[in-house]
Parts: C-alpha cells; structure tokens; sequence
C-alpha cells in the first residue's frame, strides 16, 4: 500500500543545492517535492524566508519499504535520515496539482477528534506573489500560533512552488481553523485569504492534503514527538 512521509533536515549546502535543483530519483519513489524551509511569518526580507540548508521534503511512495530502503542506501536519503521524519496515511484531497491529481478526494473519513497532518502544495502565479505575501503572512501567522498546532512550518523551491506543512492535536481544531470558528479577528484570517484567493487567485495549481500520521522518527531542532499520543 502507498504511503507518504514528510522530512525535514539539516543537509550542506551542497547537497541541499543538489536536491533542489535535481529531486532524487529511487525505486519506488512516486513524487517528491523538495524544498528550502521558511519560518512561518517572518519578514518578507530575511534569512529566514528562505533557508536553504534546512531542506522540506514530501514524497509518495509505493510502500513503506521503498521508503526504508532509500533512507538506508540513497546518498540524498541518509542525509534525510539524520533529520526527522513523519509516516502518513492518505485521507483527503482538495483542489489540484499535476503530479498529485491521482489521489482521490477522499478515502475515508478520520475522527474528528484524531491527530492529522495537513499538507498544501501550491505553483505560483508569479504576478500575483505580493497579493500572496499580503494576505498570507497573518494565516502563517494564525497557524504558527494556533493553540493545537505542535509543528508548522512553509518551505518554498523557486520560483513558483509553495508548501505548508502544520501537525494538529484534532482534524476538529484543523477545520475549526479553516473556517474561522473562534473568538477575535484573528479567527479570521484564514477564512478570509480563502475568499480573496477565490476572488482572484494566486496560484496556477494548488492542493491541500489531510493525512494519518502513522509513525514519527528521528528527531527535529532537538525535539520529536511532535504527533500526540506518539
């Protein structure tokens, strides 16, 4: 059965540049997206929107042997390895981009009140970048902060690829967020950059994807246990 996973990790220069610029290629592996990391809601001029040796990585896979086997054997997989990883279970998709339209809509429903991993991948309408940063920075902001959210972070791979990657205590606090139940203008945020992206929109393809976590490994700016209950 496939699965995905999502990895983040501290590689050299080199061979962050390597990844990014030429995604690995391994038995098994479906898609990849690899990405320099961002810090939700930093300034729009900083070393932190873009950090290149701190590497994002989304992939799909055949199975979860395929995954193993190039974590063990692949050069650019050992040095994930050394960073932190979390195993997911495909559940839903919305809206659509070329190398992730197979997945259907959904395959099942979660329980509301489970951890799930949400995963949004997006291509850049060049043009429509400074609309973007304007009504996105107080969502990353929103979700950076957001009390059920243990892990959120955006990666970028120029110049039109976008991802965010966020871990919530509840699919109940992910969709809460979403459509803006909550308490002061804050709650808002999200909502309203959905309506303005619906009125103009900022990108040539964008998805969202919910997932299972089913394991997490290795451990990330000395910490792991980022999925509850784990």
């Amino acid at each position: 059965m496939s699965i995905h996973s999502f990895h983040l990790a501290q590689v050299p220069l080199r061979a962050a540049s390597r990844g990014l610029l030429r995604p690995p290629e391994a038995a098994g592996l479906r898609h990849v997206e690899v990405l320099a990391g961002m810090r939700l809601g930093a300034p729009v001029v900083s070393p932190h929107r873009m950090q290149v040796r701190r590497l994002a990585v989304f992939a799909e896979w055949a199975d979860e042997a395929a995954l193993e086997a190039f974590l063990a054997e692949h050069r650019f997989g050992r040095a994930l390895d050394a960073g932190w990883h979390v195993r997911l279970a495909f559940l839903r998709r919305w809206g659509s981009v070329r190398e992730l339209a197979h997945l259907p809509e959904i395959t099942e429903k979660s329980d509301p009140a489970e951890p799930v991993v949400a995963v949004t991948l997006a291509r850049m309408r060049l043009p429509e970048l400074p609309r973007f940063i304007h009504w996105g920075r107080p969502v990353e902001r929103q979700v950076r902060d957001h009390p059920e959210t243990t892990l959120a972070l955006a990666a970028v791979r120029p110049p039109r690829s976008v991802s965010t990657f966020s871990i919530w205590t509840s699919a109940r606090a992910m969709t809460g967020m979403v459509f803006g139940r909550g308490e002061g203008d804050s709650a808002q945020r999200h909502k309203a950059a959905m309506a303005e992206r619906e009125r103009r929109d900022f990108h040539h393809e964008f998805t969202t994807l919910r997932f299972r976590p089913l394991s997490e490994h290795g451990n990330w700016e000395g910490r792991s246990n980022y999925v509850p209950g784990r």
